[in-house]
């Protein structure tokens, strides 16, 4: 099967073209962003979210062009975006030493833990509402609290295809908790 006809498929949905496509190209979008970034753990986050950004915008996609190319400049996109938020981050240092060391009192309230309970239950719900494998990556991830390679090991996938669709689960629960709440 040629890359254009599993784009094709990947447009219609196709969840293993996805993993085709991610299993690819991942280490060419690694090396590119790796290449700007110097940072392993900066590249490995951007092309997560280079790959998320595709997928989601793999519709207007022009096969004109070649789809390396087309992830390529997402990647070099993202970084110049990531690069520029570094930039303009700023700390404040007016921090006066009574501040520093008054201590917050974490425990929650009786009535936080009645609202952290509702707020719970809501979320569940909202969960529910996802396919079945990301309602799955969302409760390992979240709720057991399995690390990415436990989960990879779990599922039996590759890291990179853990945090993707992680990543999906995550934008996907995200849209339905902005429906519902407006």
């Amino acid at each position: 099967m040629s890359i254009t006809e599993i784009i094709q498929k990947a447009k219609k949905g196709d969840e293993p073209s996805f993993t085709y496509l991610l299993n690819t190209y991942w280490k060419d979008v690694f090396r590119f962003i790796l290449s700007k970034a110097n940072d392993e753990n900066e590249a490995e986050d951007l092309t997560i979210i280079t790959f998320a950004k595709a997928f989601d915008k793999i519709a207007s996609y022009d096969e004109n062009y070649e789809f390396k190319t087309w992830l390529l400049s997402i990647a070099n996109n993202l970084h110049i975006d990531q690069f520029r938020k570094q930039k303009t981050e700023t700390i404040s240092i007016n921090k006066t030493e009574s501040e520093v060391y008054r201590v917050k009192d974490e425990e929650p309230s009786p009535v936080d833990k009645l609202i952290i309970e509702q707020n719970l239950a809501q979320l569940l719900s909202y969960i529910k509402q996802l396919k079945p494998h990301y309602q799955e990556m969302i409760n390992m991830r979240f709720f057991q609290e399995m690390s990415y390679k436990e989960m990879a090991k779990e599922l039996n996938e590759p890291m990179s295809n853990i945090k993707v669709k992680l990543l999906r689960a995550k934008k996907l629960l995200a849209e339905i908790i902005t429906k519902e709440d407006s």
